[in-house]
């Protein structure tokens, strides 16, 4: 079910009794079921690549998958396959599912729907599915392929013990994979800007707020991520913008406004600089006048 806000779709989980959906690809010649251009979900997406490659672009980022890869992409996340390859994917699994069909309440709070959540990685996250246990995973997805596909009686139920066991085992992926949450001290920063993105926060207040000095946090950050505070505060808020004009009828100032930018003309500034086009231009979508 596609939908359209300001200009961007907005693709929603078409009703069913079983909120649960799996796509199988395999084989030469077969292709992935997409929505061209900018898009968002309001619909959590597990895929896990079998064999072959694969690409999908969120947030900005392109992510190459290859043999072996899962990929989680958040609801609001928003996707852009536009400039992705031709190329078969070879085979390929995944399911989409809204959060109520495992959160009923916040699904952002729920331990099983961890690695979705993103923080600081932003919409999407791959994680490496061990050689040993690929298998498994294989057949967890085609398991529960099977029980939406037979309708056996219990299926409903069956169907959602079989996507809570994937979502076991993807959080316990996620566990072992070392990244910058594991770190104590990035936890507590990229913690304070997705606590305070949307008001006025630098530099100085997040480095108080964890009892270091602004030069010495710099330092720190910039060896271990790569990248400064500033630089991760305005990706956080650069993330909601596009997800706040994807999928609301917003005026671009009020969405500056609510990623932390008061002042229209800055947020204007910000926001082409990050992107290239200006924001009423990119919520318009590719081909706008």
């Amino acid at each position: 079910m596609v939908g359209r806000s300001s200009g961007v779709p907005l693709v929603g989980f078409a009703h069913s009794p079983v909120p649960i959906a799996v796509q199988h690809v395999d084989g030469p010649g077969a292709s992935l079921p997409r929505v061209r251009g900018p898009h968002a979900h309001d619909f959590l997406l597990l895929v896990h690549v079998v064999r072959g490659t694969c690409t999908y672009r969120v947030d900005g980022r392109a992510w190459e998958l290859g043999e072996g890869d899962a990929f989680v992409i958040a609801p609001g996340a928003v996707v852009d396959h536009a400039r992705e390859s031709a190329e078969p994917p070879g085979e390929l699994w995944s399911v989409i599912f809204p959060a109520e069909a495992v959160a009923p309440a916040s699904w952002q709070d729920h331990p099983l729907l961890a690695p979705f959540v993103g923080r600081h990685r932003g919409g999407g996250q791959r994680i490496r599915v061990p050689p040993e246990d690929r298998a498994t995973w294989r057949a967890r997805f085609a398991d529960l392929d099977d029980e939406l596909t037979r309708r056996r009686d219990g299926h409903a139920e069956a169907a959602r013990a079989h996507l809570t066991l994937l979502l076991v085992a993807l959080g316990r992926l996620v566990d072992d994979v070392p990244a910058e949450s594991g770190d104590p001290l990035l936890a507590a920063v990229f913690a304070v800007v997705e606590e305070r993105f949307a008001q006025q926060l630098s530099l100085r207040e997040v480095a108080a707020a964890v009892g270091l000095t602004p030069g010495h946090l710099t330092t720190v950050v910039g060896r271990r991520t790569g990248r400064t505070v500033q630089q991760w505060i305005t990706e956080r808020r650069m993330r909601e913008a596009r997800r706040l004009l994807a999928s609301t009828d917003l005026p671009v100032a009020d969405v500056g406004a609510r990623v932390g930018y008061p002042d229209p003309g800055y947020f204007a500034r910000r926001f082409r600089a990050a992107h290239g086009v200006a924001a009423a231009t990119w919520r318009a979508g590719p081909g706008t006048p």
